[in-house]
């Protein structure tokens, strides 16, 4: 049984859209733009998010709803379980928790990868190869050592992980406000060049990636139990985040476009830090790769937070071991979750930076099954229990849940093969049919358990 008290809470306005914008905006903006650009074209790339951004609101829009009206710890698996019955509601969870350890495991690879670019000794000692990249004693320890620390601040409790959320945000939301005031001196429509490329091809390519880059306001359902304000400003705020994360990805992108043609950008190894040093030089460039690392540690934060407690929501529902849903005696944060999460981290790096991609597209997947099984729980709900309270009710419901539904089956079919973007075996496909085989025993196990 769980220890009693259980969560506090302690999370008001400002820590939930940190805690959320933080999740969404992460490292990809300042390692990827470049890739999205020689993708889709310039405007392209910036299409394709804001159509994934659109989305993304009209799913962020569903879990509003359900938030607001069952603020529990869990999210997901809550809101499933009570519309279609346990055996989804594990789907669910499962689904997604993919989802958050591959952010987890994905920004473990990506802070070396980053500190690489500045520190050229992490190429000594290699170890073994992975995918044809070297991987080397140096580089795999700071992704470990950074692994422990995230998972030692989420143990000591949500107030100490949202402080330095908020903090950390602060600083990138700076930095790309002076990237884009900057091109007031420096933008060329001419850099632009070439506004699409590969037309569908391209635009499916980046928009791939959008269910992975833009996972996060989801964080806000998950920790709900420890969030301090009415039950309606919980569903704003998710919303809100949605909209913040999806313009500024737009932003970004397009922002690099005005600032560097596309000889510089294909050259650049980051090319977002190289379009902040076209516009402020080597300082802004500088400044703007410390924010890009902040952002690791935002979208690492944020999901170990969320991560942690659906692992907690499924042990709670005996579908995982009882430990993982006990509480810390003094912190009061699923510790044995938090563990968990961070020690699947510590092997992340060992396998090298072909992870990087391994795990977003991987990731991607289980994120949209989720955000399915949400949308279809949403429209179930509303048919089945119309007097739920709901302090954020969603305008013109089940339309918005109907096409959050198919747009999610959408995204979900982009995964699979016959598409421009279809996961690669096999690495990508053997990440996906080994977490769900796992997930399977695990249930299986759970089914077996004697129930009190």
């Amino acid at each position: 049984m769980n220890d009693a008290p259980g969560f506090v809470r302690l999370l008001g306005r400002r820590d939930v859209v940190a805690l959320a914008f933080g999740a969404m905006i992460g490292w990809s903006w300042v390692v990827l733009t470049g890739t999205w650009i020689a993708g889709a074209g310039a405007l392209g790339a910036v299409l394709a998010f804001l159509c994934g951004g659109g989305v993304m609101v009209l799913i962020g829009l569903t879990y509003a709803e359900l938030a607001a009206a069952m603020p529990l710890a869990g999210g997901e698996h809550v809101y499933a379980a009570r519309a279609l019955g346990p055996r989804a509601a594990f789907l669910c969870t499962w689904a997604i928790t993919l989802g958050y350890v591959s952010v987890c495991a994905f920004e473990a690879v990506a802070l070396p990868t980053v500190v690489a670019a500045f520190v050229p000794d992490l190429d000594a000692f290699p170890l073994w190869t992975v995918a044809g990249w070297t991987v080397t004693a140096p580089w795999v320890a700071i992704g470990v050592v950074a692994a422990a620390v995230i998972t030692w601040l989420n143990v000591r409790g949500v107030r100490v992980a949202a402080f330095v959320q908020s903090v950390v945000v602060a600083l990138i939301l700076g930095v790309g406000l002076a990237f884009l005031l900057g091109l007031g001196f420096e933008a060329d429509p001419a850099r632009l060049e070439p506004l699409f490329v590969d037309g569908v091809a391209g635009l499916a390519g980046v928009l791939v990636m959008v269910p992975f880059l833009f996972v996060g306001f989801d964080v806000i359902p998950q920790a709900a139990e420890e969030i301090d304000l009415p039950h309606a400003a919980i569903g704003r705020l998710l919303v809100i985040s949605v909209l913040l994360a999806a313009a500024w990805y737009a932003l970004i992108v397009l922002g690099v476009g005005l600032a560097l043609p596309q000889a510089a950008r294909d050259e650049a190894e980051l090319v977002t830090a190289d379009a902040m040093r076209a516009v402020w030089g080597e300082p802004g460039a500088v400044a703007l790769v410390l924010a890009g690392l902040g952002g690791i540690l935002t979208s690492w934060n944020a999901f170990m937070v969320g991560g942690s407690r659906a692992i907690y929501a499924m042990a709670r529902a005996g579908q995982l071991p009882e430990v993982l849903g006990r509480l810390h005696p003094r912190y009061r944060t699923p510790h044995y979750a938090i563990a968990l999460i961070g020690g699947l981290s510590v092997v992340a790096p060992f396998f090298g930076r072909p992870a990087l991609v391994w795990l977003v597209d991987a990731g991607g997947l289980g994120i949209v099954v989720a955000y399915a099984t949400v949308a279809w729980a949403f429209l179930v709900l509303r048919r089945r229990e119309p007097g739920l309270v709901r302090p954020y009710r969603v305008p013109a419901g089940p339309m918005v849940g109907r096409l959050a539904l198919v747009l999610s089956i959408g995204l979900a079919l982009l995964y699979l093969p016959g598409s421009p973007a279809a996961l690669v075996w096999p690495e990508e496909w053997g990440i996906v049919l080994g977490w769900a085989v796992l997930g399977g025993i695990l249930l299986r196990l759970a089914d077996r358990r004697p129930r009190t």
